[in-house]
């Protein structure tokens, strides 16, 4: 199974965007993404059109099972 965490920010200009982490660890807490989602925002690293992440909006962990099947 994969994990992903899916974190979505707004922008300054309203648009919505995401970052995506790998693997994110299976003890991360909500107190500590919303940390980090403020850092990000803090550090001015991230722009989508020139406009910077302004706010966080959301965040979620997606786990993925693949089940692969032979077909010949």
């Amino acid at each position: 199974m994969s994990r992903t965490l899916q974190l979505t920010f707004e922008t300054a200009a309203g648009k919505t965007s995401m970052l995506t982490v790998d693997e994110p660890r299976s003890d991360i807490t909500s107190e500590q993404i919303q940390a980090a989602m403020q850092q990000i925002i803090a550090s001015g690293a991230f722009e989508v059109d020139g406009s910077p992440f302004s706010a966080p909006k959301s965040a979620r962990i997606v786990e993925r099972t693949v089940t692969e099947f032979t077909t010949a």
